[in-house]
């Protein structure tokens, strides 16, 4: 499991500001969730809870 503190250096920004991403607290924007995606290495839908999947997708 990864911290707050690890995943918000991978994405450059505050801590803080990744917790309000997981609260809801705001909308992360679309560049930071495709940089989430690769991180976590699984798609963005399944990021945002419209798949069970969580095999990435294959790049075409």
């Amino acid at each position: 499991m990864k911290t707050q503190i690890e995943i918000s250096n991978f994405l450059n920004i505050k801590q803080n500001t990744y917790s309000q991403y997981e609260t809801c607290q705001r909308q992360i924007p679309i560049n930071l969730l495709i940089k989430l995606s690769q991180f976590y290495n699984v798609s963005v839908d399944y990021i945002l809870g419209l798949t069970d999947v969580d095999i990435p997708y294959p790049r075409q």
